[in-house]
């Protein structure tokens, strides 16, 4: 009876033994889009290529490892359309876009490479361009996959594009001290299916003495 017991619990811990390992989710490094509402950034709903925004918008890029839009960082830096074009002047049959552009920290960049400083500026264009007509007027070379994804902006990444990154590449927060070993319950786990077999096998060898 007690060789059953100790069976069926080791059964029931092994899936908590197969789990007891860190979770490795699985990011993504590229470029965000954005767009900003009064002072608050919100994720685009549409790609560079084609939003079209009016004179006056700004808009924001920023370059980080993020799982999907809602953890994705958002471009650093207070600075307004008023700030951004104030030495651009209105201009008949064009627009003024302002451009936020994050390049991001090291810990977010592929690897051999250093984020350039943020930026921003005004891009001058027709009234009929798109985000993406706007910076590459001012934020060139810019460099896209086939399927029409941002991959570099200014040059920066010089290669790759969406590139998928593992928890173990990027950044992770620090662990408490208690936190680095096996969890309490866990060893308790342990120690009760040790017991157990031992228990086990006093009983079989006292049964055959």
């Amino acid at each position: 009876m007690i060789r059953r017991a100790a069976v069926l619990f080791l059964a029931a811990l092994l899936p908590l033994l197969a789990g007891a390992g860190p979770a490795g989710a699985t990011g993504y490094r590229y470029w965000s889009f954005w767009e900003q509402d009064g002072s608050a950034w919100t994720y685009a709903t549409q790609g560079p290529s084609l939003a079209r925004p009016a004179d006056g918008d700004v808009h924001g890029f920023r370059f980080s490892v993020s799982e999907d839009s809602s953890d994705a960082a958002k471009p650093r830096g207070t600075a307004d359309f008023a700030t951004i074009c104030a030495k651009t002047p209105p201009a008949d049959g064009s627009k003024r876009v302002a451009l936020v552009i994050d390049f991001g920290t090291p810990q977010d960049a592929p690897s051999g490479e250093t984020p350039p400083p943020s930026r921003t500026a005004c891009a001058q264009v027709p009234e009929d361009a798109t985000t993406a007509d706007a910076l590459a007027a001012v934020a060139k070379p810019l460099r896209y996959d086939t399927n029409a994804l941002l991959c570099a902006i200014a040059g920066y990444p010089k290669k790759g594009c969406g590139d998928q990154v593992s928890t173990e590449e990027s950044p992770a927060p620090a662990q408490k001290e208690t936190d680095s070993g096996p969890s309490v319950g866990l060893l308790a786990g342990i120690a009760a299916v040790a017991l157990l077999g031992a228990a086990a096998l006093w009983q079989t060898r006292r049964r055959a003495s």
